[in-house]
């Protein structure tokens, strides 16, 4: 396990550039501490905002579900500057994201990118039910369910029909969708300086638990 102290290294503006294994161990080391009662609420103070003014180095990209849920920073236990936040329903991708992750990754040079997914989603729910009903809901959340009705096929051509079920299978998709819609990430990746994990979050007992890897990150890491 990392401790508090690592982490405040591995994330000041000095500090050397952590492998994509090393970050998720940071960030799952975080969300066993926030599972377990014992979040220690680091880089949260006077002088760590002052050491952020002009740069920041974050360990990950968290690219997760817009759910008010889903706070990035409290489940992995982290604070000011530690990771690079982006959300949207469902983790519904567009050219604002695209844009976001390869700023990410190319500028800020970060290791890692977690795409975050949660239980019970509403995004997904209503792409499930779009499905099921033939009956698409109005306005611009029709845009957000037929973006993810491609992971809702995919999952009933898997045999899965529940929500949870088609969330960790929006979450894999979305995880290779990335390697397809960005040049900029699939270099990233392929040249090993990022990789991309797809997470599902327990709303219930607050647990992140990989389900796609693509990258240099060793699963053997990640248990």
């Amino acid at each position: 396990m990392t401790d508090r102290t690592d982490l405040t290294a591995a994330t000041s503006p000095t500090g050397t550039k952590l492998t994509p294994s090393a970050a998720w161990e940071l960030l799952r080391d975080g969300n066993a501490r926030f599972v377990g009662g014992t979040s220690s609420h680091p880089n949260q103070d006077a002088a760590r905002r002052t050491s952020l003014a002009n740069e920041q180095h974050p360990i990950a990209v968290i690219f997760g579900c817009s759910d008010s849920r889903l706070a990035a920073e409290i489940i992995f236990d982290v604070g000011l500057g530690d990771v690079f936040v982006v959300r949207t329903a469902g983790q519904v991708i567009d050219d604002a994201v695209l844009g976001s992750l390869e700023y990410s990754v190319d500028v800020l040079d970060i290791p890692l990118i977690v795409v975050l997914g949660h239980d019970s989603c509403g995004a997904v729910t209503a792409a499930v039910d779009s499905y099921v009903s033939g009956e698409m809901p109005p306005g611009f959340i029709r845009s957000l369910v037929e973006r993810i009705i491609p992971s809702v096929i995919s999952a009933r051509r898997a045999g899965v029909k529940d929500v949870n079920g088609t969330v960790a299978e929006n979450v894999r998709q979305i995880s290779a969708r990335l390697m397809e819609s960005s040049m900029s990430v699939a270099k990233a990746v392929d040249e090993g300086r990022t990789a991309i994990i797809g997470v599902t979050y327990s709303l219930d007992n607050g647990t992140a638990n990989p389900v796609r890897i693509i990258g240099d990150l060793d699963p053997d890491e990640i248990g």
